[in-house]
Order: structure tokens, then C-alpha cells, then sequence
């Protein structure tokens, strides 16, 4: 681990952590970083402790692990539990953006860079594991993002193990258990057929997604459009320009903030066509603004297809 200052290398079981610091090279904001991995304050395999220590569960190419990650300064201390515990160390400077070049970002917009000096810690980091990021994804599609998190809590609690170093959270199963995971189950969740059959076909090609995680090659899975395939992409490979269209909100959000109106995915993609290479991470920046449109009307009620 590029940066690291303490190394513990020792074999790690169930109950016995692998653990390293890493000094990061630049401003990092560990809980603003990896929030958005986060599906919802139940996640079962994710969670964020009041005193901002991050906790991921993961099914790693090495197997199940735990992650846990505690700032203090610029500073990092990492463990990890489990056959995944080197994996996960491993790629924890790319999990909290090494990979990122926000330096190479120029502000366009007051609003942008009053944003950008707020939380100037913001990266946009990847997890290496496309297949984790699909699956929530595909389940928020068109649906409330609660409706969404209720599927992956049952699903992943249903079906995922305990998590080595910390039983309360859940391991996502790995694509096999996907695919055997029968149909009144999905149906128990809260997911209808169509986002079930999109994420069985995604686990029969796993290994190739894993491989190859470009657009085009997500794209080419039924099921999988453009918003979808920038959910992953934003995770996964840590892409800073992957835009959400077709979200139900973000064109408000960048509309509002740029012009004062709300806009299309059309308009919305004219306005953010300065910042190619970092658009991403202007949206994530704009909603961090507080500057979206005001909410009218009542909210949307959560459907519960179980009942269907």
C-alpha cells in the first residue's frame, strides 16, 4: 500500500484483523468519500459509527472480508478480517481515491467552486468490484430509493454470510448464490421479476463484467441503460465522469444550481459538457451545495410489490 507508515502482516482468521496505516498523499474526507457506497442507514454491509468509523463488507476475488477504516488527521487505520483481509488493505488508497485527479478539475461555476472549498476531502474512488456494485443499482431502478434499500437488506441479510470480524453485517453473496436465489424470494424483497432476471444475467457473465467494466460492455447486458451503467461505473472504477441520466432528481439538482431553473437530461448534459472528464464530479459537488430546487407537493408513496 503506497503511503503505508505501519504494516501488520500476520495470518489473519475470523476473529484476528490485518492491519496497516496509510498516510494519505492528499485531502481526503474518509465518511464524504465512501458515503455513497452506503445504500441506505441499514445497509447490511456497510455502516458508518457516530465517531465516523467506516465498516464494508465485501465478497473480495480472495473471499469474504471485512474492512475497517478510522481517520485521524491524514492518517488512515486500516484492519480487515477474513480470507478478503489482504485484498481489502490492499486497495483501500484506491477505495478513498488515489486513483482520482481532482487536480486536474477547474471550476466553472461560483456555486461549483463555493462547494469544491467546502469540502475540498471529496475523491471519487472505486471498490474493484463491479458485480457489488450492479446489484444495488439494478434494484433502484425506477423505484424509490427505499423500495430499494428494503430489497438489498432483505436480500443480502437472506442470503449473504456474516461478516468475519463483525457478525452484525453482511457479506454480499457471491454471483452463484444471485443466480440460485429463488423467485418468492426476490418476491419477498420487494423485487419484481424484471430487475430479478437483470441481476441473475449480470451473475452468469460475472467474471467477464469483473474483467472488463466499460460502458459498453455493461451496456450490453439486458437490463443495464445508461443510468445503471453510471451507478456502477461511479463505484466500481472510480469514474469521475460517469453522469446518472436518467435520474429522477439530479437534472433539478444541476439545472437549479447552474441556472436557477430546473432542466432535461439534454440540457443537463449541455451544462455540465465543460467539465468532461469530471462530471461526476460536479453533480456530486451540487448536490453537496444544498442549492436543488424546492420541494413541492407530497411525497411519493413507497410501493410494496410483495403485495402484488
Amino acid at each position: 500500500m503506497a503511503g503505508s507508515v505501519a504494516v501488520d502482516m500476520g495470518p489473519a482468521g475470523v476473529d484476528e484483523a490485518l492491519t496497516r496505516e496509510w498516510k494519505a498523499p492528499f485531502a481526503v474526507d474518509l465518511v464524504l468519500t465512501l458515503r455513497p457506497h452506503m445504500r441506505g442507514s441499514r445497509d447490511p454491509a456497510f455502516r458508518i459509527d457516530p465517531d465516523g468509523t467506516v465498516w464494508r463488507a465485501s465478497f473480495t476475488p480472495d473471499g469474504p472480508g471485512t474492512l475497517r477504516l478510522r481517520q485521524r488527521g491524514d492518517v488512515i487505520a486500516a484492519a480487515a478480517w477474513g480470507p478478503g483481509a489482504r485484498w481489502l488493505l490492499d486497495g483501500v488508497p484506491d477505495l478513498l481515491g488515489a486513483g482520482d485527479v481532482p487536480e486536474e478539475f477547474e471550476p466553472r461555476h461560483p456555486v461549483v467552486s463555493e462547494s469544491l472549498r467546502r469540502h475540498p476531502g471529496l475523491r471519487i474512488g472505486r471498490t474493484g468490484r463491479v458485480f457489488e456494485a450492479l446489484v444495488p443499482a439494478v434494484l433502484e431502478q425506477k423505484v424509490l430509493t427505499a423500495e430499494a434499500w428494503r430489497a438489498w437488506g432483505y436480500l443480502l441479510r437472506r442470503f449473504g454470510r456474516p461478516a468475519p470480524g463483525d457478525p452484525a453485517l453482511r457479506v454480499p453473496p457471491p454471483p452463484e448464490v444471485w443466480i440460485r436465489i429463488p423467485s418468492w424470494e426476490w418476491h419477498r424483497s420487494g423485487a419484481e421479476a424484471v430487475r430479478a432476471r437483470t441481476i441473475i444475467g449480470a451473475a452468469r457473465v460475472a467474471a467477464r463484467l469483473e474483467a472488463d467494466a466499460a460502458d459498453p460492455r455493461l451496456r450490453s447486458l439486458p437490463g443495464i441503460g445508461v443510468w445503471t451503467a453510471a451507478e456502477i461505473r461511479q463505484r466500481a472504477a472510480g469514474d469521475a465522469d460517469a453522469v446518472s441520466v436518467g435520474d429522477y432528481h439530479l437534472s433539478g439538482i444541476v439545472g437549479w444550481a447552474l441556472t436557477g431553473e430546473k432542466v432535461d437530461d439534454d440540457r443537463m448534459l449541455e451544462l455540465l459538457a465543460p467539465y468532461a472528464g469530471h462530471r461526476h464530479r460536479v453533480t456530486r459537488l451540487l448536490e453537496l451545495s444544498g442549492k436543488g430546487p424546492p420541494r413541492r407537493g407530497p411525497r411519493l408513496a413507497v410501493r410494496d410489490y410483495r403485495r402484488f
